[in-house]
Formats: structure tokens, sequence, C-alpha cells
């Protein structure tokens, strides 16, 4: 995936401290087995984003993200509830962008946009009970200011009712994906980093994810340390549609770093089984080659045109178009022949993309229970 704008590490190297360091009561996870995290495309309570872009961190591009943030709202709360929280002095914007129709709006300190990181990792357990797990977001490994940001998390888990459960671990939702039925895809870059986790092995994060998420597998992809602000999220390479069925980004462009990190991940999913032992199905989604909407995209290598960071809801799939007509109805496309039960909408979020993320990285879900 391509770096989130480069100057976030530069005009933001204060404050980079907090976070790096384990919480006061964090703990392994002391119930093994009793929690689950569900597949995303599972019934959900709401959605929710941060309504959080700011001018020194976004630069000129700050009014095109609050619109782009605006319109994936819209676009959810058509299906479901959707919850936005927004800085108190930007709730009229926010209101303005994201409508009124099914939308809550919840007033609180941020620093980006970046809910899927951000946010509480909701899982649930065979009684009906909600539980929300928190990673200790570190500015993904100290590079963003992220005092704010670190502390929404907990402030979701409040606000849905769910019992929170602070890991020892140091990650962001973007980084796990998981089919609701016992396995995980993770990328080793991002989990087993020294800007994270200092200290741990991999079996020993592989032990700790399992048993916050409910996973008996893990198929491990490797991932690229340093190449994006994420050390390479999975959600960028590889997402379940429903259990045995994968859909993988594969980069067919020879002059991105992420040609090579793309094929070899595929090679590894091909030969992979799931925690039940099947081979999976694998379908593949390639990022647009033709030139795009050029205001953002132009010399921009932060560019993060990702057909595969889509957003799952009830009775729909959001999904990003990217102005190259071909490869956005092949997109469009498989997304259909995927997901047959959801409509799927595609949406203009170049503004966000031109910061290295995509929709799925600026939402969040709660499982219904």
């Amino acid at each position: 995936m391509p770096t989130r704008r480069t100057f976030l590490q530069l005009s933001l190297a204060a404050g980079l401290g907090a976070g790096l360091g384990l919480p006061l009561g964090a703990a392994r996870a002391a119930e093994a087995g009793r929690w689950f995290m569900p597949d995303e495309g599972e019934a959900q309570q709401r959605a929710y984003l941060a309504f959080g872009a700011q001018e020194a961190i976004w630069e000129d591009f700050t009014a095109d993200v609050q619109a782009a943030l605006g319109r994936i709202a819209r676009a959810i709360a058509g299906y479901q509830p959707v919850t936005v929280f927004c800085r108190a002095s930007e709730r009229a914007l926010a209101e303005q962008h994201c409508g009124s129709h099914n939308v809550t709006f919840v007033s609180c300190p941020l620093d980006d946009i970046w809910m899927r990181d951000i946010g509480a990792n909701f899982v649930v357990d065979d009684d009906g009970a909600l539980g929300a797990v928190g990673f200790n977001f570190n500015g993904w490994g100290g590079k963003q200011r992220h005092a704010n940001d670190a502390r929404l998390a907990a402030r979701v888990a409040t606000l849905a009712g769910a019992q929170y459960q602070r890991s020892e671990l140091v990650g962001e939702g973007g980084g796990i994906e998981v089919d609701g039925h016992g396995t995980g895809i993770m990328t080793e870059s991002c989990w087993v980093n020294e800007n994270r986790n200092p200290g741990w092995s991999k079996a020993e994060v592989e032990e700790e994810l399992k048993a916050r998420l409910g996973l008996r597998k893990i198929i491990w992809l490797p991932g690229i340390k340093g190449k994006d602000i994420t050390d390479a999220h999975v959600d960028f390479y590889a997402r379940f549609v429903r259990p045995g069925v994968v859909v993988a980004n594969l980069d067919s462009d020879p002059q991105s770093y992420d040609h090579a990190v793309t094929k070899r991940h595929l090679e590894i999913l091909q030969k992979a089984t799931d925690a039940d032992g099947r081979r999976l199905e694998i379908h593949l989604l390639s990022p647009p080659l033709a030139p795009r909407r050029s205001k953002f995209s132009r010399g921009n290598a932060d560019f993060a045109a990702g057909y595969i960071n889509y957003f799952v809801i009830n009775g729909a799939v959001i999904a990003p178009q990217f102005g190259d007509q071909e490869a956005d109805e092949k997109a469009r496309g498989l997304l259909v022949k995927l997901y047959p039960r959801r409509a799927v909408v595609q949406l203009d979020i170049d503004a966000i993309a031109a910061g290295g993320g995509g929709i799925h990285c600026v939402t969040h879900q709660c499982p219904a229970v």
C-alpha cells in the first residue's frame, strides 16, 4: 500500500512518546476461547466514522477529505445507522457533509480520520455478550501524534455497552482480517515489528491474537516494513468474502514495490488452508493502471488506488472507484459476483486515497448481538 502523506511524519513529529509503551492494566487474554470476532459481512448494529481531517496533516486536501467522508457516511446511512465522531468545533460542518438521516454525532477530540485503526475491535460470545478489544494504538509505531485517537477505542466500547478488553499487543484494526469461523489473515510486517511490539516473538504475537479474537489459525503474509505508514496493513492485500473464499490484491505494475509483495502473498494464499483444513478459493482484484483524476494522483506516490479496501455492511458493499472506467467496472463486476445479495455502491474517495488509505481504513463496525 502506498504511504500516507509523507508530511504526516514531519509536521506532527512532536508528542510521539505517548503510547509507545504498554498501558497500565494491560493483560494477555484471560478468557481464551470465550470471545470471537465475527466476519465483517455478518449483521451489524451500526458503522463508525471519524470526521477528523485537519490541515496540519491534509493541507489543501482537507476540505476534499471531509467531503469524501460525508459521501461515505451518507452511503452507509442508506442501509444502517452510522455514528460520526467529530470535534465539537466542527459539529455543524460534519452534519453538513454527513447528513442527518440515520446518522448520530458524538463530539470528542480527534487527531485524524483512520477509524479502522483507532476504533474498538468488537468481539462477541455464544451468550450474546459484546466485547471490544483495544490494541493500544501508538500512531503506527510512533509515526504520528495520536494522543486523542488512542483514547477513542475505549470511548467507542463505552458507547456500545461493550466489555472493554485491553491487550498487551500494540496494533490496529486495519491489520486484522478474519472469517468469523476461526481463521485470520495478518501481515508480519505490522504485528511482528519492534516499533509496536518490541521483544515479542511471532509465536507470542500469534498466541495473543488468537486468544483475543477467537482464532484457531492465522495465515501470515510477510507484508513489507517501512514503505507505508502502516507497515502494510492486510486490508490492502487480502480480504475474506466468507469462510474459504478470499479476494486478494495483485499489483500488476512492475514498477510498484507491491508487485513482488503481492505475488508472494498470492503464492502463500494459494497453498494455505483455513482453520477447518479447506484450501482457499482465491479471486484477484488489481489496482487500476490508467491515469486517474489528476488533482489527487498526479505526482503523488502515496495515492492508494486499491479496490480491495472496501467496506461490507448490511445490504451493501461500499467500494471505491478511481475514474478508470474499465478498471472500475471490472472491480464492480467482481464484487457483484462475490456479494450477490448486496448492492455495490462505488464512491469517489480520491482525496482519502491521496493520503494512502481507503473506505475500509476510515470505517469500523459494531456487530449485531
